[in-house]
Formats: C-alpha cells, sequence, structure tokens
C-alpha cells in the first residue's frame, strides 16, 4: 500500500489529470440537468387558472366576481356546492409551490435506491463516450486503445445513470483487464550468469534502474555485477559506481570512449570468473532514428552470443513516461533491433499522464517488469495492474 499511495500521490501532476477530467464529465452534466427540473413546477401549474378565463360560465364567474351577492344567498342549496368547487380552484395554485420536496433528485435516488443524496449521475450516452475518448487520448493512452476501452466500458450498460465513482471503477477494471497478462516480474534463470541488457534512449533513466534493480537483487540474496557499458558518458560511470557502492555490487568500468561491446564482453568472462548470479549491463542511450547508434547495440549483442549463444537472457527497455505517444515507437524499433524482452517505465511523476502504458501492453503485450515514480531505491517496484489502474483513474482503494 506504501507504493500505492506514493504512485496515486505522484501520477499526474499535469494541470490534465484524468481523475478531474471524470469527475467534471459527470458533474457538470448533472448539474445541467438538475436546472432543468426546477423549471416545470413552475410551467406545470399555470393551466390551473383556466376557470378565470372562461366567462361564459355564468354558476362558476358569479360566487367569484361578486362577494357581496354571494354572502346574502349563502343559506341557499344551489350555492353551497359552488363554494368548494371555486375555492379548489385557487387553492392547487399555491399548493403547487411548494413541490420543490419531490424535485429533489438526491431524496428521489435514496428512496428507490440509486444512490447517495449528494452523488451526482450521467447517462452514459453517446456524447459522454465522446467525452471518455478525449479525456483518454488527452492521458496519452492513444486513439485505438481509447475507441477499444469506452467500448467495452458501454457494453451492456449503455444508457445506464452512472456516478463519477462507478465510472471510475469500469474505467479501472478496463485498464486493469489490459495491463493482467503483462504485469509480470523479471524472470530469473538458472543460467549463470544471467546476462541482463538494458537499452533505451538518452535520458529515460536506465543507469539509475540498473542500480536499483542491482540494489533489490542484492538484497534478495543474488550476487550482481554491473558493466558501465555507456563508455562515452563519463556521468554515467560514476552514477553507476555510486549505486554500486551502496549496494556492494561491483561495477566494471572501461576508459571513456572505448568500445562497449568490447567491454560487455570482458565483463561477462569476469561474471562467470566471480560465479556471478546476474550481469547487467548498461548500454549508452541512442536514438531510434540514428543507425549508426543502433548498429552500435546489435554489435554488442552479436559479441555477447559469442560468449553465450543464449545471452543477452533479458533485455530490458527503459521507458521515458513523459514521452508519452513517442514511446509507442521506441518500443517498434529497440524490438526489432534487440529483441526486447520486457519494460520497465520511469518517471511516472512530474508531468507524465500514465496512459501510454496502457497503449504499450494493448499494442505489444510485453511484460512490464516494474514502474518508478522517483530517484529513492524504493521508488522502483514491480507493476501491479490494479494499484495502477486506481492510480491512474483516482479510484481510492479499498
Amino acid at each position: 500500500m506504501a507504493f500505492f499511495s506514493k504512485l496515486k500521490d505522484r501520477l499526474f501532476k499535469s494541470s490534465t489529470k484524468l481523475e478531474e477530467g471524470l469527475d467534471a464529465i459527470v458533474e457538470e452534466a448533472a448539474a445541467t440537468a438538475a436546472a432543468e427540473p426546477e423549471l416545470t413546477p413552475d410551467l406545470a401549474p399555470e393551466p390551473t387558472p383556466t376557470p378565470e378565463s372562461a366567462p361564459n360560465d355564468a354558476p362558476a364567474d358569479t360566487p367569484i366576481t361578486q362577494p357581496a351577492e354571494q354572502a346574502k344567498e349563502a343559506p341557499t342549496p344551489s350555492t353551497s356546492p359552488a363554494q368548494p368547487i371555486a375555492k379548489p380552484a385557487l387553492k392547487p395554485v399555491a399548493a403547487a409551490e411548494p413541490a420543490p420536496a419531490p424535485a429533489s433528485p438526491g431524496l428521489l435516488g435514496r428512496l428507490i435506491g440509486r444512490g447517495k443524496v449528494d452523488e451526482p449521475r450521467r447517462a452514459l450516452d453517446d456524447e459522454m463516450l465522446e467525452q471518455l475518448e478525449d479525456l483518454l487520448v488527452g492521458a496519452d493512452m492513444g486513439v485505438n486503445t481509447a475507441l477499444r476501452v469506452t467500448a467495452n466500458m458501454a457494453e451492456g450498460r449503455f444508457g445506464k445513470r452512472l456516478s463519477t465513482r462507478e465510472i471510475k471503477e469500469l474505467l479501472a477494471a478496463e485498464v486493469a483487464r489490459i495491463m493482467e497478462p503483462v504485469a509480470r516480474p523479471m524472470p530469473i534463470y538458472e543460467k549463470r550468469p544471467q546476462v541482463v541488457l538494458v537499452v533505451g534512449v538518452n535520458g529515460s533513466g536506465k543507469t539509475t534502474t540498473i542500480g536499483k534493480l542491482a540494489s533489490q537483487f542484492k538484497a534478495a540474496g543474488k550476487k550482481v555485477v554491473i558493466a558501465a557499458g555507456d563508455t562515452f558518458r563519463a556521468a554515467a560511470v560514476e552514477q553507476l559506481q555510486v549505486w554500486g557502492d551502496r549496494a556492494g555490487v561491483p561495477v566494471l568500468t572501461a576508459p571513456e570512449g572505448s568500445d562497449p561491446a568490447s567491454l560487455a564482453f570482458d565483463a561477462m568472462t569476469r561474471a562467470q570468473e566471480d560465479g556471478a548470479d546476474l550481469l547487467m549491463i548498461d548500454t549508452a542511450g541512442r536514438l531510434q532514428n540514428r543507425a549508426d547508434l543502433m548498429e552500435e547495440l546489435a554489435k554488442i549483442v552479436r559479441v555477447i552470443q559469442k560468449k553465450d549463444p543464449s545471452a543477452p537472457h533479458n533485455t530490458l527497455l527503459v521507458l521515458d513516461a513523459t514521452t508519452g505517444q513517442n514511446a509507442l515507437n521506441q518500443v517498434d524499433t529497440f524490438q526489432k533491433l534487440a529483441d526486447v524482452s520486457g519494460l520497465v517505465m520511469t518517471k511516472l511523476d512530474g508531468t507524465a499522464k500514465g496512459g501510454v502504458l496502457v497503449a504499450l501492453a494493448d499494442r505489444f503485450g510485453l511484460p512490464i517488469h516494474a514502474i518508478g515514480v522517483g530517484e529513492q531505491i524504493d521508488d522502483l517496484a514491480p507493476f501491479d495492474p490494479d494499484e495502477f489502474a486506481a492510480a491512474l483513474t483516482g479510484l481510492e482503494k479499498s
């Protein structure tokens, strides 16, 4: 629950929160609908004064227009039934004014068991579905996934009046259904050393992710070795060394500008000699549209396989959640080049909207091993679809 609270608090720092949008979709429509019934009671009693506008009816007009004569003729039996008829014709106008009591939708809803007194509701119609689609697209879920999600939400419920919480529950359930098959931890094999190649574009959070994973594996009793394969960026090597010192994990380095494929080969030799369970290889950040950099990554894979044809046993693609739909292009490119086996999504705090993770699961079906919401060691945790869906929609977990 601690990570869920952190995830919910830090997810969506942007001004277009999905949770706020869901609230607005229902509350604004409910406010508009609530204003309309107030006009109907005032208009309904207007036809009742029709007796006054019927001058041709002499028996009815006489008691109204001549009150003095009516007082003298009161003992006569013919006028006594006319008086009770004339008075009720005036009373209903005054009696119709207290009609606000039955006009209260909250009270009526409570009497027939439709919900809480202060719970606004809205019919799930075409207009509402379009608003939901726009909201999900704005949350980086993508058009195709947004259409599929809203269609599944409407199935069997079209036309029903739903509260904000019910809509959040439906959306969270649909998101969790999509994410459930991909929520899997990184597999650990008997092969030693198990080679984990970590790839991604510049600035995606590869280095810190390696450090956090290495620390967690070490805490779980695994012997871990890190290879600082980003030989072109001195800061990356220093950052890994800090994490290695913190976790008690050795970090293998090479002079700046060295061939990263050569370092990866030497690191495999060292890991085999040390009897390491896991060898985690960092790689330089590269853009998917840079053919030369991508070819360099392919070279690392070829060299690793000379040492062990089954390596790398895991290829983790680290994605920055703030890149939105561009993450889909990154997965497409890296999957073709490096045979990506799993994803780690970082930076779900900040300005990330989170919906891209749903789009990734819907389109690629790749395992999502972990998500990150900060810089601390406990800010990277295994992916839980129910917690993520609840945090995404602003639904409070019971």
